[in-house]
């Protein structure tokens, strides 16, 4: 799968087709997720690429929404 094709503001889904954040930027091997939104509680947070599945003006994971956000790592710290 092309990474190059994420850009920040994108929209992240998870199978579900429900949302897991905005795309930041990609950060190495992982996308960092905006701060802003319901889902981010105000912190950025990081998602392995290898979760992508699909990018097609939304990027969709391979993992539901509720297991991404269980499995995101915090980016703040």
């Amino acid at each position: 799968m092309p990474h190059n094709d994420i850009q920040a503001h994108m929209d992240v889904v998870g199978a579900d087709d429900l949302p897991v954040g905005t795309v930041d930027r990609v950060d190495g091997d992982h996308i960092k997720l905006a701060r802003t939104g319901p889902e981010a509680g105000g912190c950025h947070h990081l998602i392995p690429l290898a979760w992508v599945e699909e990018v097609d003006g939304k990027v969709h994971l391979s993992l539901v929404s509720d297991d991404a956000m269980a499995q995101w790592e915090p980016a703040d710290l």
